[in-house]
């Protein structure tokens, strides 16, 4: 069944073309982090290309794209807030010697598929099938890469070994 795509109406790649690159510098201060700033930006055009607005000139025009931009970067930051994230180094801290650090930071070497298994399961202690139902994966399907995952950071873990 082919995907039904809309068009981009002339206005909306005039707009981006005109205040693309002010929108995008103004998104990066104000989230301080690239692809959040990217993420912003593309949801403003959205919003013009779905909401489709009438403006009183090109003034009105601007002004809305920026609101509306600042409005999304004020989301961004507030869902930091309800959200906690962990920096790979405080990862790699927890350890409470230098292997288990070490080892924690192998894992965070891995393949997101297995990385998710593999922490789910050794570090959580979530049986296989929990993480099953957790990821919406089957149950052969997590035993495999909980398996590939443990090889992978072998391989890994032995070659540092030899350095």
């Amino acid at each position: 069944m082919p995907i039904k795509t809309k068009k981009i109406p002339p206005d909306a790649e005039r707009a981006l073309e005109e205040y693309g690159n002010s929108l995008y510098r103004l998104c990066s201060v104000m989230t301080g982090n690239r692809e959040d700033a990217q993420d912003a930006v593309q949801d403003c055009f959205l919003r013009y290309i779905t909401k489709a607005p009438d403006f009183n000139g090109a003034e009105h025009e601007k002004a809305w794209l920026i609101r509306v931009a600042t409005n999304i970067c004020h989301d961004i930051l507030r869902s930091r807030k309800r959200t906690s994230f962990v920096s790979l180094d405080e990862i790699r801290n927890l350890g409470t010697s230098e292997d288990n650090a070490q080892i924690l930071g192998l894992l965070m070497t891995l393949e997101e598929k297995y990385r998710a298994v593999m922490h789910l399961h050794y570090v959580e202690g979530y049986k296989t099938e929990e993480i099953s139902s957790l990821l919406g994966i089957s149950l052969s399907a997590v035993k495999k890469r909980l398996q590939r995952g443990r090889d992978a950071l072998r391989e890994i873990y032995e070659k540092e070994a030899k350095q």
